[in-house]
């Protein structure tokens, strides 16, 4: 059980590391929550700090999932109750967990679309490149990023279930149930947008307010 809360918090720890909060406060002397969208993820840093400022975010909240999920599956206390693999998609949700609760930024987080990607990276990167894909098309086709956000994670869940159901490759039931989870996260967090997707009011990015 030790192995297992250390997996836990080493991974919630990691995600609640608010890049955008902090680069906001150090480059900008604001609170990136209290402008834009509000969100502390790449999106609005881009729309409040600039294109530069949000490449550094994005990297650093995509690497959060990726490096959660790699500490995880190596933690060892010698009590090891369930496998690198699963200890790694623990880690990872504990990071997005961490980035949408983060204890150093007062429990007000993103959205997790970035820290989700990096635990995918991880756990299935080449789905992730198919994902990404989809990801760009929506984005460039529509400049909404929320609908490119909600229909990559979409994606990525039903290639994998598709890859485990139909074409019977040897994907695990935790990457499975990892799939549908971070789609349940993602709608969840995305509330919001879809509803001013639906009212036709939703933010484009690069629009001028």
């Amino acid at each position: 059980m030790v192995t297992i809360a250390a997996a836990i918090l080493t991974g919630y720890l990691l995600g609640s590391i608010p890049t955008g909060v902090w680069l906001g406060k150090l480059f900008k002397g604001i609170d990136i929550r209290q402008h834009g969208s509000g969100s502390i993820g790449a999106t609005n840093v881009s729309r409040v700090l600039g294109a530069k400022l949000a490449v550094i975010v994005l990297v650093i909240d995509v690497a959060k999932g990726f490096l959660a999920c790699y500490l995880a599956s190596r933690v060892n206390f010698g009590d090891i109750l369930l496998s690198g693999g699963q200890l790694s998609i623990l880690g990872g949700l504990a990071a997005v967990i961490g980035h949408l609760f983060p204890v150093f930024a007062g429990f007000r987080g993103g959205k997790g679309i970035a820290t989700g990607a990096g635990i995918v990276l991880y756990i299935s990167p080449l789905e992730v490149g198919f994902t990404v894909v989809v990801f760009i098309s929506i984005a460039y086709l529509t400049r909404f990023v929320s609908l490119a956000s909600i229909t990559a994670a979409i994606f990525y869940c039903l290639a994998i279930l598709v890859e485990k159901y139909y074409m019977g490759y040897p994907v695990d039931d935790e990457v499975a149930g990892l799939a549908i989870l971070l789609v349940i996260i993602v709608l969840c967090t995305h509330r919001s947008n879809i509803r001013r997707l639906m009212a036709g009011t939703e933010n484009r990015f690069g629009a001028k307010k």
